[in-house]
């Protein structure tokens, strides 16, 4: 093999040589990148979330009629939402939890007002209102949603009260606006049907 040759051979090793370091290099490289932009989309992705900063209240519920089978009661659930909650609040569920008796709705009529049922001020507009008999939950959405500092109150109209007496109990969950809310579930509200005809006020 002559000078040539052999200079050849040896420059086409190094040319390899080379190329393998500058292959493992940029691959290196871009799993340094990787790993450091991991931590940052992480937190993007937690930031996302909108959650309350200081939990809403449930602060009373209560019925126009305590009778059993009195038709078109109203089921007022009062919520003070704090000045530093930190989010508006956009969505409120009602369940119930406990009751033998299935109580049903009529979500076109549900109304929403700043104030509580005895001292109501402005009303809250409702973008939907749907109920799930399966689950017997009413899901309440407003828009605009409920700004900070306000205590208001949703009012549910049931087709009829319970045929029989007792105590039931409805669960209530509220989510704040915007696109990953975290749902806070703030208890659940006491109503007594007492079997008769009795009524709380109109």
């Amino acid at each position: 093999m002559g000078d040539f040759e052999l200079n050849k051979l040896i420059s086409y090793k190094l040319g390899i040589k080379i190329m393998n370091k500058l292959f493992w290099g940029v691959s290196l490289g871009l799993m340094s990148v990787s790993v450091g932009l991991s931590p940052i989309i992480a937190q993007e992705n937690q930031s996302s979330i909108s959650y309350f900063s200081r939990s809403p209240r449930l602060i009373n519920v209560m019925t126009t009629y305590r009778g059993a089978r009195v038709g078109s009661p109203r089921y007022y659930y009062t919520i003070e939402l704090p000045n530093e909650s930190g989010e508006a609040l956009k969505t409120i569920t009602i369940n119930k939890r406990q009751g033998f008796e299935e109580i049903d709705y009529y979500p076109k009529d549900t109304i929403a007002f700043q104030g509580t049922p005895n001292h109501r001020n402005n009303p809250l507009t409702i973008e939907e209102t749907t109920w799930d008999k399966t689950t017997e939950t009413m899901t309440i959405t407003f828009d605009p949603p409920v700004s900070p500092g306000t205590t208001f109150t949703v009012g549910l109209k049931a087709k009829q009260n319970p045929d029989h007496g007792g105590t039931y109990l409805f669960g209530v969950t509220v989510f704040p606006a915007g696109n990953n809310p975290r749902d806070l579930y703030l208890g659940s509200g006491r109503l007594y049907f007492d079997g008769t005809d009795s009524g709380d006020y109109d």
